[in-house]
């Protein structure tokens, strides 16, 4: 039996969003639900947050696949760090705790490896052959990797030392604000990043997400790659697409 749809949730540092999609064109088919994050951000408010949400997204949960994507590395259901959550999170075992107090399998995943898969089903990335790597530009770089649309994850390419930064403290939208930085001096940095990964990655294409990415024609023409740079399609529901389309791949 093949699935057209499938509930996805984005668990972020500030809300947690959630939705029923569809498979095949990547819509929402329910209202997108949004709940703030437990103040602290510790495991056991999140799944409870979370709980909440899934019954006001659909009375039908046992009949869906359900996934759902987090600001950590995620390795065999493993959040193996936090970024903007509780420490509490580094090396639980995070699906099977979900899992646990939802009733329910799910597909966990980091969440910039989600929108990624995102657009390489219902966005930018669609049916692009090769290299395609994904990077969220917001308070860190969150990167997706993807070749021929399958997904490699956990590549937290943000980190990568370049001039000896760690180089998201350099590049990322945070940085441009709390610097007050120019769209031409922060088009600098971007240029030494997007390089860096050009000349490690020999990617097909850029595609560039998070908030910002709404402002793209401000700073992706001033950038000098060989590479094609383009602005991502999903923004906002990002993350609720690319878990759902991994929970209907890889169900529990």
């Amino acid at each position: 039996m093949i699935t057209t749809s499938a509930i996805g949730i984005d668990i972020g540092g500030t809300g947690i969003k959630g939705a029923v999609v569809d498979l095949t064109t990547g819509a929402l088919l329910s209202d997108r639900v949004k709940l703030p994050t437990p103040k602290g951000g510790r495991p056991q408010d999140i799944i409870e947050a979370t709980r909440t949400l899934l019954a006001t997204v659909s009375k039908d949960v046992d009949g869906l696949p359900v996934g759902v994507c987090f600001p950590a590395v995620v390795k065999n259901g493993h959040t193996m760090s936090a970024a903007n959550v509780s420490s509490k999170w580094i090396g639980l075992a995070a699906e099977t705790l979900f899992e646990k107090v939802l009733g329910h399998p799910i597909h966990f995943v980091n969440d910039a490896d989600a929108a990624g898969y995102a657009e390489s089903q219902f966005g930018a990335a669609q049916d692009v052959a090769g290299v395609v790597l994904l990077t969220t530009l917001g308070t860190g770089i969150g990167s997706a990797l993807l070749n021929d649309g399958v997904l490699v994850p956990n590549t937290e390419l943000g980190h990568l030392e370049i001039d000896g930064y760690d180089y998201e403290t350099r590049a990322a939208y945070s940085a441009k604000e709390r610097e007050d930085l120019s769209w031409d001096k922060w088009a600098a940095r971007l240029q030494k990043y997007y390089s860096t990964l050009e000349l490690l990655f020999s990617p097909d294409l850029f595609i560039v997400g998070g908030g910002v990415s709404k402002h793209h024609e401000s700073f992706l023409p001033l950038l000098r790659l060989k590479t094609r740079i383009i602005p991502a399609v999903h923004r906002n529901n990002a993350g609720i697409l690319g878990a759902a389309a991994l929970a209907a791949r890889f169900p529990g």
